[in-house]
């Protein structure tokens, strides 16, 4: 018969798991939220005990990871992340070479141009710049979007087989936000010409009026880690979008990992 202290011993590991686990869910519900909230609404979107949520909420308040926000019980994320998020940005030779991009396409084509990636089974903005033309569209960085809805989803999906789109992608995804319903197999084969293209173009998906532009940037295998993109009208001149297409192709290329 196994001692208390030895049975103690073996429930820690899992006990700390669950800590972190729990921490995690709630910087999640706060990043999906993306507004202060009450802790007790954190609390029920997590499906967690109350008083677990405040006392891990309570610790990330003293490690300044989160922050008392007004009167009302409200928290949101504190110095401490945007501390962290500039030290990675800084850090990641990457994400420093795409800033520097971004900036460029967006100003020389006066265009919303953005960085985007994969988060778990959907598509969202890591970077993003506004071009100087008076039609601005805009995306909030690291909102979550179904990847049918997008032309960089495509590219981002272009290393998976058939069978494994299928068993990635949430059925539920293919709805666009009008009501349509895209079909699978059509979306397959959009994956399939993106690869041989190495770029894609989508029309009239999240929204009616805009297009999607977009071309990979690889890693040694030929994965697409992320994808380069432009926002435009969905009225633009061919030309345009031609000229468009191709720097970020290049631009894309030039980022990506050849060696």
């Amino acid at each position: 018969m196994r001692s208390l202290a030895a049975s103690k011993k073996g429930a820690e590991p899992a006990e700390r798991q669950n800590g972190i686990d729990r921490t995690i869910d709630l910087l999640e519900a706060l990043l999906h939220l993306r507004a202060p909230s009450k802790l007790s609404d954190i609390a029920k979107q997590m499906g967690a005990p109350r008083s677990t949520v405040y006392a891990i909420a309570n610790r990330l308040i003293e490690a300044d990871l989160l922050e008392s926000v007004g009167e009302g019980g409200q928290v949101y994320f504190g110095k401490a992340v945007h501390l962290y998020g500039r030290a990675y940005a800084e850090a990641n030779p990457l994400h420093r070479r795409c800033r520097e991009a971004l900036d460029r396409l967006a100003t020389q084509h006066s265009a919303t141009a953005q960085l985007c990636a994969l988060r778990g089974r959907k598509y969202v903005v890591v970077d993003t710049r506004d071009g100087s033309g008076l039609f601005r569209i805009t995306t909030d960085v690291g909102v979550e979007v179904p990847l049918p809805w997008t032309a960089s989803g495509r590219l981002l999906l272009d290393h998976m087989s058939p069978s494994e789109i299928r068993a990635f992608v949430p059925k539920e995804d293919f709805r666009l936000p009008d009501g349509r319903l895209l079909d699978v197999d059509d979306f397959i084969k959009d994956i399939a010409r993106a690869r041989r293209e190495g770029r894609c173009v989508t029309t009239a998906l999240s929204d009616r009026f805009t297009s999607c532009l977009a071309a990979p940037i690889r890693d040694k295998r030929g994965v697409a880690v992320a994808t380069l993109c432009f926002v435009v009208p969905a009225d633009s001149l061919k030309e345009r979008r031609t000229a468009l297409l191709d720097d970020l192709v290049a631009t894309a290329t030039e980022l990506s990992d050849r060696h």
